[in-house]
């Protein structure tokens, strides 16, 4: 089976790093923790199936099919799958202004 090698950019590990942070802080460094392997767990999936998440809904609605996504509920995972390599761009609570977060983050506006 050919493996894909899985890379966070740097702002998707401060993503994953902003999370776990705040989930220290309200909920404790034990659940923190918990949530950030399920987040990791979650996208060193993509190793495997790199081709299974879905394309945003709100990058669907620009025209672009470039990126997918897959969930670690709450979180969305945005990534993006190339030759053999696939770069994860952002990871965010799925109840934050997506689009905003989106057009900035992926398309640079």
């Amino acid at each position: 089976m050919k493996r894909y090698a899985v890379e966070l950019t740097s702002d998707a590990q401060l993503d994953l790093d902003d999370i776990a942070d705040y989930i220290g802080a309200h909920d404790g460094m034990e659940r923190a923790e918990l949530v950030a392997r399920g987040i990791e767990k979650a996208y060193a999936e993509l190793a495997v199936y790199p081709n299974r998440g879905a394309h945003p809904r709100e990058l669907l609605e620009l025209g672009i099919r470039s990126f997918r996504e897959m969930h670690f509920k709450p979180y969305r995972i945005i990534y993006r799958v190339y030759e053999r390599t696939v770069i994860v761009f952002l990871i965010a609570d799925g109840r934050r202004d997506m689009q905003a977060l989106l057009t900035s983050r992926v398309l640079g506006a």
